[in-house]
């Protein structure tokens, strides 16, 4: 999803006035024509990535639209006291972009890693969490962030593909219908599910949500889990804090009958070891 989000930027470049972008000294053969596009305000902030979220919410406050980009755990877990403090705190629209969410940056190992993204930038008040599933989401989600008067936090990753025809992005879709179990997911990780027997993938009541916090479930949603009372969630994220946690006030709420559920997350290294 790095080269659509690079071409989303330079496509919207015009659209948006005092953009600025951020990056914590990498973007090697993917970020050369944002940096032709946006020029002097185009900022190599080097590997200073607390200094970097000071600096946005600093040019946020002076009306600027600051992006500030890096690897997802260097933008997001190393300067959480800064998008705490300075940027969510002052409701400021940085809008923060981390490049391999969950394992995204494979053999790179768990420095690279970040399995507790969603849950903790979903805490930070004021803060949006977007999670792309497919490469065209990604357009549609700067979009929504330019948009967005507030702090934005966009999880990158490789996308997935369906054969199926799916609707436009937005916090939730359908996509695809099915008479066995629902499976909620969020992000690329969905994709996985097409490596299923296809006798079984065609069962499945599929549906994607891309938008944190939660603030509603979709009727149609309620409706299919109620007729199945089988539910099962998928996240390339921990257990704790991302999708299970943010959907299970729902279920238990607003649901009128009980359900089996069931979530599939990130384990972490149980091995010790981590690879291909």
């Amino acid at each position: 999803m790095r080269k659509e989000f690079a071409k989303s930027l330079t496509d919207n470049f015009n659209q948006y006035d005092k953009q600025v972008f951020l990056t914590g000294d990498l973007g090697y053969m993917a970020l050369e024509e944002v940096q032709k596009v946006f020029g002097n305000r185009f900022i190599n902030a080097g590997v200073a990535e607390q200094n970097m979220i000071t600096v946005a919410a600093a040019m946020a406050q002076e009306g600027f639209i600051p992006w500030a980009y890096s690897i997802s755990p260097f933008v997001t877990l190393r300067p959480y006291e800064q998008l705490r403090n300075d940027v969510c705190l002052h409701d400021l629209p940085v809008k923060v972009v981390g490049n391999g969410g969950g394992y995204g940056y494979g053999i790179m190992g768990a420095t690279h890693h970040n399995l507790e993204d969603i849950g903790s930038m979903r805490m930070l008040p004021h803060m949006k969490v977007i999670v792309p599933l497919i490469a065209s989401d990604v357009d549609e989600a700067v979009q929504m962030m330019l948009s967005d008067k507030h702090p934005n936090y966009l999880r990158l990753n490789l996308a997935a593909s369906f054969e199926e025809t799916i609707a436009p992005f937005a916090p939730w879709r359908k996509i695809k219908s099915g008479k066995g179990l629902v499976v909620i997911g969020t992000g690329p990780v969905l994709g996985n599910l097409k490596a299923l027997p296809k006798a079984l993938y065609d069962e499945l009541d599929i549906w994607a949500l891309s938008v944190f916090p939660v603030t509603e479930l979709p009727q149609d949603l309620k409706q299919a889990i109620e007729g199945c009372r089988k539910v099962l969630t998928l996240e390339e994220h921990k257990g704790q804090g991302g999708l299970n946690e943010a959907l299970a006030p729902f279920l238990l709420k607003e649901l009128t009958t009980p359900v089996s559920y069931t979530n599939l997350y990130a384990h972490g290294y149980p091995s010790g070891r981590y690879g291909d």
